[in-house]
């Protein structure tokens, strides 16, 4: 089945709420939604839908295509077919006509999933076809590449004879370069961000408080755990309003105390584009038949040791337990939980930095040389490392990859292999340094950060550099002979 004439019509009216001066110019549109035929088939005329979609890379490029029927270069997009709607229509364009991969997108936060424009042009007569001269309505989506760098691209042969990345000033669509400029004018700058929302609750005592999503179509993941929240919608602030508004829809009476930014995590939506998620964790003790569910089935407190016996969304036992983990650690605490007795007053308990391990095809190791005006320099070589900065460890090791190396990391191919618990020296804060092996991984090592690293090289294990930081040392030695925590005396 094809969009439905009601989803159509909810979208235009997002889109006239925005631009309400176009209401006019789009009364062929209306018109046509009132009408008797399918508004988006083909044979439907003097016009009819169509859908196309503006990919956004983080130079604020926009992929085009040469169109080998019509010659022009222009957004990928074409016919709607069965499609479930308007958006997922553009998407599937676009990777039908490029090679990109659903999960190589992801929403922009200023349309999110309404139309940066909804252009009307005429269309020739095609003998060939069978089709007079028409009009399309085209329905425009933004999308950003979610990846740093775009990815290879392969063209559709049949109907593309090239793509290529156009500034916004230089978008073959006037209408499209004026919405286009304007919003990045507002921050429309091709660095994915969340665009989602969820709340992970635990009562400060090791339960975690899960959602049996409903069976429904349309519904991600249905029949499974998952964290409250939802979806950014355009009278959002910020996330945390997206996620206090979800909270309000969706269990009324669940009112957590302390929301705190926690992680981002990486989440797949019901078209497969990729959602950002930025989680918060917040206190809350209640029971869960207090509360008056208005969305899935039930909610339930879990204890870490029940999650292998559970039907979980993608990754959310992960983030469980590196959650109770950072607790068990005394890593930073989520507001709202009691201090611990023992630690003095108006101070933090730990700096909780992350390490990344990460070998290539050859066995061999990546270590960086410290810059000599660097902290610790005196020890030369060490693992691309960071300090969490109220977020989750995996994502800081992420973050810190791409930020001082170029290097993209697959969360979900992320492990934690060793842990150091340091007092050095014993007056200083205490340190948690958790190193992290990645086995998904792209990208070549750059120096991007010339004032802490100046060289990465990669080492054979039987061939480390005496200048070596001591304790990635033994966290080599002790990765490679399998003993993981050896410098918290963990088995």
């Amino acid at each position: 089945m094809p969009p439905t004439r009601s989803h159509i019509r909810t979208t235009t009216e997002a889109y006239l709420d925005r631009h309400p001066d176009e209401r006019d110019a789009l009364a062929g549109l209306l018109a046509l939604l009132d009408g008797p035929d399918e508004p988006t088939s083909r044979a439907t005329l003097p016009s009819h839908i169509t859908c196309s979609a503006a990919v956004i890379d983080r130079d604020r490029r926009v992929l085009h295509v040469g169109h080998r029927a019509s010659e022009k270069v222009l957004a990928p997009g074409g016919h709607v077919e069965e499609d479930r709607t308007l958006l997922a229509a553009a998407l599937r364009e676009v990777c039908e006509e490029t090679g990109l991969r659903p999960e190589d997108l992801c929403l922009t936060p200023q349309f999110l999933g309404t139309p940066v424009d909804i252009d009307v042009h005429d269309i020739d007569a095609d003998p060939a076809k069978g089709e007079p001269a028409h009009r399309h309505v085209d329905f425009r989506f933004a999308f950003y590449l979610t990846a740093a760098r775009p990815p290879r691209l392969t063209p559709q042969e049949e109907e593309v004879s090239c793509t290529t990345w156009l500034a916004l000033t230089d978008v073959r669509s006037p209408t499209l370069r004026a919405k286009l400029l304007d919003a990045e004018r507002r921050g429309l700058d091709g660095r994915p961000e969340p665009v989602n929302a969820s709340a992970l609750i635990h009562d400060g005592n090791g339960r975690y408080l899960l959602h049996l999503r409903d069976h429904r179509d349309g519904i991600q993941e249905p029949w499974s755990l998952a964290l409250l929240g939802g979806g950014r919608e355009p009278g959002d602030a910020c996330t945390e309003a997206t996620l206090r508004r979800e909270l309000a829809e969706e269990a009324r009476g669940l009112e957590p105390t302390g929301l705190t930014p926690y992680a981002v995590e990486a989440a797949t939506g019901v078209d497969g584009l990729a959602v950002p998620v930025q989680v918060y964790t917040g206190l809350w003790n209640g029971h869960p038949d207090s509360v008056d569910l208005r969305e899935g089935v039930l909610l339930q407190w879990f204890t870490v040791d029940m999650l292998d016996r559970l039907r979980l969304s993608p990754g959310l036992g992960d983030l469980i337990r590196r959650h109770a983990a950072e607790q068990a650690l005394g890593g930073p605490p989520d507001q709202g939980r009691r201090p611990r007795h023992d630690a003095p007053a108006g101070t933090e308990l730990h700096i909780v930095g992350v390490h990344l391990y990460l070998q290539d095809e050859h066995g061999r190791i990546l270590l960086g040389l410290r810059h000599p005006d660097s902290a610790y320099a005196g020890r030369r070589w060490h693992f691309l490392a960071g300090h969490c900065e109220r977020e989750a460890a995996v994502g800081c090791l992420v973050r810190e990859a791409e930020e001082e190396a170029g290097l993209l990391i697959d969360p979900a191919g992320v492990e934690l292999v060793h842990v150091v618990h340091l007092l050095d020296p014993p007056t200083a804060r205490p340190r948690v340094q958790l190193v992290f092996r990645a086995r998904s991984w792209t990208g070549t090592p750059e120096v991007l950060e010339p004032d802490r690293c100046v060289e990465w090289r990669w080492w054979p294990p039987t061939d480390l550099p005496q200048e070596l930081v001591p304790y990635a040392r033994t966290a080599i030695e002790g990765i490679l002979a399998d003993r993981v925590y050896s410098e918290l005396g963990w088995s």
